[in-house]
């Protein structure tokens, strides 16, 4: 599909996209393949492909074809700032992960909220689907950013982004750095923010994955989250935090026993926070499909992941888990005051690296 693609000359975002690809060994374990990502949308890493005993050859993300892609990331008034970005394939979402509320400018189209005592303008991308629902920052500020790739092999690929201040919706100014490299047994892919600038550098950086589910059996699906609390939201159009935390044991919300929990019927879009982490500061989460005997492993690498939210809908062959540095509206006054929500802030100077690895295996017996 991606080699096509760059035969005829498809660009996403007026960009090719990249296409990194490897042989199969021939061996009887789960083996990468095939990564594309969209440098002309902010890196999403828009499909993993991937051979798998018993199934074949099989595509790890809930995507459509590129050129369908092509027509839903046109940058139209419905795509405003590349929200169409974090429908399928897996979105990176930089310097914020998830919603920032503020008060509605006449513009329609920003909202002004506080960021480190500073009076700040971020566009108004986002709102839910009920009548008069209100408008908020969603996912950052990359999704619609035009990457430069620096370095392409078969299964390696850098790129860079110099953004400044987001045209003027941020503090002080950013360069972002990204690493995608394609093995037999891993994807490892990770974002590095810059502060380049002089002033504080408030980051969080997330990732918005759609793997899908090969049997496309949901209920049956579960899930491994090493989590202690959930955070409450105000309703599933919303999403808002209520600033309310909940323990999640003995709920349906509880996914830290061995081999998970199952999905079941239930509709998901959950941030769980408190997480359990290796001693190497590593958070570990697995999705797995019994029905398939299919299981993917995601390890978030960097110590400062601190929430991971989910959204499955039950009509749907998918689970997203978005492993996130930041709490939802992470300087909101639901909050308690004090309460660190995730965001790292950098002085001049400093950087700070979001990484994560996917590794695939076969589960044990079925459902």
């Amino acid at each position: 599909m991606a080699r096509g693609a760059q035969a005829t000359g498809l660009r996403i975002g007026g960009q090719v996209p990249v296409y990194l690809h490897r042989e199969r060994s021939g061996g009887k374990e789960p083996e990468f393949l095939d990564l594309t990502l969209l440098p002309g949308r902010g890196m999403n890493v828009f499909q993993m492909r991937a051979w798998f005993p018993g199934l074949g050859e099989i595509d790890l993300l809930a995507s459509p074809s590129l050129e369908e892609a092509q027509k839903q990331l046109s940058g139209g008034p419905d795509d405003f700032m590349g929200v169409h970005s974090f429908r399928f394939g897996g979105a990176l979402l930089l310097p914020f992960a998830n919603r920032i509320r503020g008060e509605l400018m006449p513009d329609g189209c920003t909202i002004r909220t506080k960021i480190l005592d500073r009076d700040v303008l971020v566009p108004a991308d986002w709102h839910g689907s009920r009548p008069g629902a209100e408008k908020c920052a969603m996912h950052g500020l990359i999704l619609a950013a035009g990457m430069q790739v620096t370095e392409v092999s078969r299964e390696h690929v850098q790129a860079m982004l110099n953004a400044g201040d987001f045209d003027g919706h941020w503090l002080s100014k950013t360069i972002v750095s990204i690493d995608a490299r394609l093995r037999s047994g891993s994807v490892e892919f990770s974002a590095t923010a810059f502060n380049s600038g002089s002033e504080l550098l408030p980051v969080g950086i997330g990732w918005h994955p759609y793997f899908a589910l090969p049997s496309k059996q949901r209920e049956q699906a579960r899930l491994h989250l090493p989590a202690h609390e959930r955070a409450l939201v105000s309703n599933y159009d919303d999403v808002f935090p209520t600033g309310q935390l909940e323990p999640v044991a003995g709920t349906p919300y509880d996914f830290n026993g061995k081999g998970g929990a199952p999905l079941g019927a239930r509709y998901f879009d959950d941030s769980f926070v408190h997480l359990q982490k290796t001693p190497q500061g590593h958070t570990v989460i697995e999705i797995l499909d019994p029905a398939a005997h299919y299981g993917v492993r995601l390890t978030a690498l960097s110590p400062h992941v601190r929430a991971l939210q989910v959204y499955s809908r039950p009509d749907h062959a998918f689970v997203v888990v978005e492993p996130q540095f930041n709490w939802a509206d992470p300087f909101s006054s639901v909050w308690a005051r004090g309460l660190d929500t995730g965001m790292v802030v950098l002085s001049p100077g400093e950087q700070v690296t979001w990484a994560v690895r996917c590794e695939l295996f076969v589960t044990e017996g079925s459902s």
